[in-house]
Parts: structure tokens; sequence; C-alpha cells
């Protein structure tokens, strides 16, 4: 089944699986990670008609796979290991984004090792133009994915997982393609670099709030105020002293996500 016939539970699962196991190296990119308990749904996507490619350029790292329907491409989030993914969080002085608008510099810098290569291919996977394409990323990923689907203007759309701002107004008023953005709970990430009334930075896209009770839930100010609390006492309950920090991993938005109902409600769990 092609990726547009899905509900939209099973494109946020299919992506959100991605967006998570593009943090493998290409030898375990079909090997669960922690938390990963079914890789089914990527796994139509294995050498149909070609095998994944991967790319790494300078540290910046990204994924493009395929199947007869569907491109899906994936950028990798920040590894705290890493120099190179530091130094690109860190480097949040504005530039000009050649379509218009202000962008993260240190976010652009990581986009353009990546997508000349991506655009290779995306000629290879996709040769007669007819495949849908979808983007996706976590963190920095995420922030990726925003710089690369706003080049590629994606057919099937961009998903987002933990993304921090990208650009101001100007830029975010350009993106003319579908984009859903993923913040669980107390995620802090989401709320960097600071908008400063949104004149700085900004957040777009269709957001899909994940409350402490992993349900999606429209994240009005009262909402989040009240569930960030929720969230934090239940951290501290568990000795997790640094909520935002936590809930930041992908393993936990794909958790919430692949045990949501098609209304986005948590579902009981096997043996709870």
């Amino acid at each position: 089944m092609a990726v547009s016939d899905l509900s939209t539970k099973d494109k946020g699962i299919i992506l959100s699986l991605f967006a998570t196991q593009c943090y493998q190296v290409p030898e375990n990119l079909f090997t669960a990670k922690e938390g990963i308990d079914d890789l089914s749904p990527l796994k139509k996507f294995l050498n149909k008609p070609l095998p994944p490619t991967y790319i790494d350029v300078d540290g910046a790292q990204a994924y493009v796979m395929s199947d007869k329907d569907d491109v899906l491409i994936a950028c990798r989030g920040t590894e705290p290991t890493a120099l190179n993914d530091v130094k690109a969080d860190l480097n949040t002085f504005r530039m000009p984004h050649p379509e218009g608008g202000k962008v993260h510099q240190g976010f652009y810098g990581e986009y353009e090792k990546v997508i000349p290569d991506i655009k290779k291919a995306l000629e290879k996977h996709n040769k007669k133009g007819t495949k849908k394409v979808w983007v996706c990323g976590h963190s920095l990923g995420g922030a990726m994915a925003v710089l690369v689907a706003m080049d590629l203007k994606p057919s099937g759309g961009l998903y987002t997982f933990g993304q921090p701002r990208v650009g101001n107004v100007a830029f975010l008023k350009l993106i003319d393609f579908p984009y859903y953005r993923y913040v669980n709970n107390n995620d802090v990430v989401p709320s960097v670099p600071p908008a400063i009334g949104g004149l700085w930075y900004k957040h777009d896209g269709k957001l899909r709030y994940i409350n402490t009770y992993g349900n999606i839930r429209k994240a009005t100010p009262w909402q989040r105020f009240k569930d960030g609390l929720r969230g934090r006492w239940a951290a501290l309950k568990e000795f997790k002293f640094i909520d935002g920090v936590a809930d930041h991993g992908m393993n936990y938005y794909y958790q919430h996500i692949s045990n949501m109902d098609d209304n986005g409600e948590q579902q009981e769990r096997n043996g709870s």
C-alpha cells in the first residue's frame, strides 16, 4: 500500500520509524533500535527496487529509500558525541535563505552538505518522477528536513519530531507542501532557538502535540501549561530530573505514535 493511502496514524508510524532508524549505520538500518518492536512497515522498502542510499558528508547524514510508489528521505538528528552536530546546533546566527526570509546558519550548513547527494539519490530512486516523496527527521535532522523539503517540495509531505525552530516568518510563509510537526510533552528542543516574539525564529506546520499520557491534544497555552506540570511531576516520581531532555528521545515519539488509535488516543498495551 502506498504511504499516501495510509491513515494519519500509520503515516506517523512509518515516518517516525524511519526517523528513529536513521540513527543506525547502514549495516544496522534494519536492526531495531531500543524501543522498536516492529520494523515491518520499513522493510517493504528494502531493495525495492534499489537498496537504501546512505549519505554521510562531514558528519551530516541522511538516508534515501524507495519502493514502487514512494521515496522516503530521512535526515539524522544530533549525536551528542559528534562535535560537528553540537557546533551546528550552537551556531544560531541567521542567514538569508535563497528563496526568502532568514534561517539558522548552523542548520543550513548541515543541509548544504547533504542536499547534492540527496538529489542524486532521488534521481535514481524516482527516475520517472511519478513517486510520492516524503521527508522526515528528528532534532537537528528535523531542522535539516525542513530545509531539504523547502528545496524538494515533497509531494507527500514533511514530518518532523522534536524539531527546533529553523527560520523566521518570512521564510515560513514560503512553505507550500504538507508539513506535520510532532512535539512530545516537555521536549525542550522545539523551544530553541529563541523566538523573541516570533521576530527572530518561529515554528510552522500542523502541530501534533503529544501530552503526558501520549495522546494527541490541541496545544492551547493552558493545555501546555498544565500538561507541562503533569509531565514534570511524573518524571520526578521516576527520579528523572531533566524531563525536557528525556521527552526529546526519538524512541518516545515512536512508542507514543505507534500505540495511538486513529483518533490520537493511546490504546491499552499488551500485558497492561
